[in-house]
């Protein structure tokens, strides 16, 4: 456990470093833990250590760990960072304070009525698919703008930025500029950008929010990083 008490404060120490580094302040970043796949006794400490910021993928896996967690920790702050289904749109705004993966008409419709019924407003992030990659989630970026539009007047909703995974074979800060300048032309300030091998690229593109997960917690225990 202490490996991981020691991953997070590295990961703190880069993430500020590289703030400054690109003129940035380090608390303009933050870091959202990224959670997934691991049991409620490997975040006991990283929460002890003072994050306060987590990343989740499922809805399901959330529900098990999370509402006892924040019995301990009600300052903890839950991202739902992987795809969302349109019929768990309820169970996610009960559970989540921000939900970065917004990407089609049927799920603004969904979060909104959501909203609407149970007076909780997560905050929300657009996907977008800056890569085009017919395997992932998210919206193309050609379509952002008219999405956010029909977010924004067709189902009142407020979204406050916008997030991508850039593709994994390709250098990642051409992503990043393109998801940075489509935020700006919209006037949104958040940018949810940058994992475990690419997040200081991000925040030289001025990601705001950058979601770490092996270089904490090491290897998730799918196989899989971030």
């Amino acid at each position: 456990m202490q490996d991981v008490v020691t991953g997070l404060q590295e990961t703190r120490a880069a993430i500020a470093r590289a703030a400054r580094d690109f003129g940035r302040r380090p608390e303009e970043v933050t870091l959202v833990a990224v959670s997934k796949t691991k049991p409620a006794e490997a975040i006991l400490p990283v929460l002890d250590a003072g994050q306060a910021d987590f990343g989740e993928n499922y809805v399901q896996e959330a529900k098990t760990k999370w509402p006892a967690l924040r019995e301990r920790f009600p300052q903890a702050q839950l991202h739902m960072i992987g795809p969302l289904q349109s019929n768990k749109a309820r169970e996610a705004v009960a559970l989540f304070d921000a939900i970065h993966s917004l990407d089609r008409e049927s799920l603004a419709k969904e979060l909104a009525r959501e909203i609407a019924r149970s007076g909780r407003a997560p905050r929300l992030v657009v996907q977008v698919n800056t890569g085009a990659e017919p395997q992932k989630g998210g919206v193309l970026p050609g379509e952002t703008d008219a999405f956010l539009e029909s977010c924004r007047v067709t189902y009142g909703l407020v979204v406050e930025g916008l997030m991508c995974i850039p593709p994994a074979e390709e250098p990642p800060s051409p992503h990043f500029a393109l998801l940075a300048k489509i935020a700006a032309r919209n006037g949104l300030a958040t940018l949810s950008m940058g994992m475990s091998a690419d997040y200081e690229a991000a925040i030289q593109l001025g990601a705001t929010h950058v979601r770490v997960g092996s270089a904490i917690f090491g290897a998730r225990d799918d196989g899989t990083t971030g």
